[in-house]
């Protein structure tokens, strides 16, 4: 395979990129001048060893502009987010994502103080191992941890709801109700409630793509 058709290639695994689009954008590359393409290469480069995913949230954050590239976390030494370090942030609240670009439209509304959890994708209906799919795992311990601080006397660190973001069609909702399931048991035993976004997503809508007044509408009109 020639590197014309190799590039393409790659550019039609990105999402929503079909093999026409990719090749587009092959013969748009080598329509620049070297300069263009040597800083495009830079920047990917850049993109890759200044970003990393948070120990808490999983979400992919920028470590430029800080210490020695990393943030490390009040006294524990990982690495985390500036949303996960922020202390005016609501921590009794915590909304469950699929993706890092649901995390930030969601941020763009402003109607969200509290933190996050990306599951770095969706569970499809016929989903065998789910755990497979989405970070499962991390989630349960991410909220054990915080009941264990309510049961330590953290008030200020009491889980009082997960709210599920999901996208308003068949996985997103497939996903949701794998969670609900799932985390049940945790909330009747320790007194939180677990929410899915309201009225104001159209079926078939993806969270990514909702504008910001129908992602307030859903996050006010939870259930």
């Amino acid at each position: 395979m020639n590197s014309i058709s190799r590039l393409a290639e790659i550019f039609a695994h990105f999402p929503g990129i079909g093999p026409r689009q990719a090749k587009r954008f092959v013969y748009f590359l080598l329509s620049k001048d070297p300069g263009y393409t040597n800083e495009f290469v830079k920047l990917i480069n850049r993109v890759k060893e200044g970003v990393r995913t948070c120990d808490s949230c999983f979400r992919f954050f920028n470590t430029e502009g800080y210490a020695g590239g990393l943030t490390p976390a009040q006294g524990n030494g990982h690495s985390t987010c500036d949303i996960c370090r922020d202390l005016n942030r609501d921590r009794s609240l915590l909304v469950v994502v699929s993706r890092d670009a649901d995390l930030e439209n969601i941020e763009k509304t402003h109607s969200h103080r509290g933190l996050y959890f990306v599951l770095g994708g969706v569970v499809p209906i016929l989903e065998k191992n789910p755990e497979e799919k989405i970070r499962i795992r991390e989630l349960e311990k991410v909220v054990a941890s915080r009941v264990a601080k309510i049961d330590n006397g953290g008030a200020s660190e009491k889980l009082k709801e997960i709210i599920l973001a999901m996208s308003s069609n068949t996985d997103g909702e497939h996903t949701s109700d794998y969670l609900k399931n799932l985390l049940s048991p945790l909330a009747d035993k320790h007194g939180f409630k677990i929410s899915v976004l309201g009225r104001g997503l159209s079926t078939g809508t993806e969270l990514e793509y909702s504008d910001a007044d129908t992602l307030k509408n859903a996050l006010n009109n939870r259930q």
